[in-house]
């Protein structure tokens, strides 16, 4: 294994004090804990925390700023932080109009964060959740029950946190995630796993000429190992299984994330996404805005994730609203 580290214990602290470092005007870490929240403080606005197992950079720290995130908590390498750092998350950011919690679908997390909100509900805070779950690649997972929530999580980060930002209610908030939440799906790949710091060794073994279909966010192998094929091939197989969804039809119009999922060159990217383009154009459906980059990543796993989202004229406003965060900005 080579990686670019000192102490495999002290990763996940030296990353949030770095993340620190590197953007003071958007992020301070809480003393004593693995959580980031907003230098300036979050008064007077329903509050969005999101966080999870370290691994996935940006996500979740980089998307703490202006129109998406008020607080992430970071866990050990794929792990999920502990009802205490999700606790002190709360308390830290809250602002006096409720707080909602952004969970992805796994078992720990889940469990975790709902510990959380019932010690915070305890305190007189008042605590909603949501949970993303938009992986369509398995019905049920080592790690969760029902789907796994992968990078389409970043598309509620940034409309409920622009809800969020203009003023909108606890209820509004979730309101707008879970109609996010009911129109986003996503499907991801690998050509080659991530390697965990602690384990000292790739995730799973493939030969040279061969990928993962349907790899989760965590390291886990895919649903089917095939021989690698042209990014068009691959980039289709992905879209006729989120089509096979049922719910993106001629007429619509979508927003699209091409994700990187950390050891992937953005040429690679922008030649998946021309491909992706066309074939939504072949089938009617608009494409009205595309993020391409790293978003949700697994630490150094080569492949890539596509993710669609059904929209309204509602999440288009609040998809334009602007955002300012170390890993997105939008005027």
């Amino acid at each position: 294994m080579k990686k670019l580290i000192n102490q495999v214990d002290d990763i996940v602290n030296e990353m949030l004090d770095g993340m620190t470092a590197a953007y003071p005007q958007y992020v301070r870490r809480l003393e004593g804990f693995d959580v980031l929240v907003r230098s300036e403080g979050s008064q007077g606005k329903v509050v969005l925390i999101s966080g999870g197992g370290s691994g996935h950079e940006p996500a979740h720290g980089g998307f703490v700023g202006k129109g998406m995130l008020d607080a992430a908590v970071a866990g050990a390498v794929f792990t999920s932080p502990t009802p205490d750092q999700i606790y002190e998350a709360i308390k830290a950011a809250d602002g006096g109009k409720g707080v909602l919690l952004v969970i992805k679908n796994y078992t720990g997390d889940v469990m975790n964060f709902e510990m959380a909100a019932d010690l915070a509900r305890d305190e007189g805070i008042e605590v909603e959740q949501v949970i993303t779950a938009d992986d369509v690649a398995v019905e049920n997972s080592t790690w969760t029950t029902g789907r796994r929530g992968i990078a389409g999580t970043i598309f509620v980060h940034k409309l409920a946190g622009a809800c969020a930002e203009a003023g909108g209610s606890l209820a509004q908030v979730k309101s707008v995630a879970e109609k996010v939440i009911a129109n986003v799906r996503s499907m991801g790949m690998a050509v080659d796993a991530c390697t965990v710091p602690a384990a000292g060794k790739p995730s799973f073994d493939l030969a040279e000429d061969e990928i993962e279909i349907g790899i989760g966010i965590h390291g886990e192998p895919g649903v089917n190992r095939e021989k690698i094929s042209s990014v068009n091939d691959i980039a289709d197989k992905l879209l006729d299984k989120i089509f096979a969804e049922g719910i993106y039809n001629s007429g619509d119009e979508v927003a699209v994330m091409v994700n990187g999922m950390g050891g992937t060159p953005l040429m690679e990217l922008f030649v998946a996404n021309k491909h992706i383009k066309e074939v939504l154009n072949g089938k009617g459906i608009k494409v009205y805005k595309t993020l391409v980059g790293n978003y949700m990543t697994s630490l150094d796993m080569e492949g890539f994730s596509i993710t669609l989202l059904k929209l309204d004229e509602e999440l288009k406003k609040y998809l334009d609203a602007p955002a300012d965060t170390p890993a997105f900005v939008q005027q």
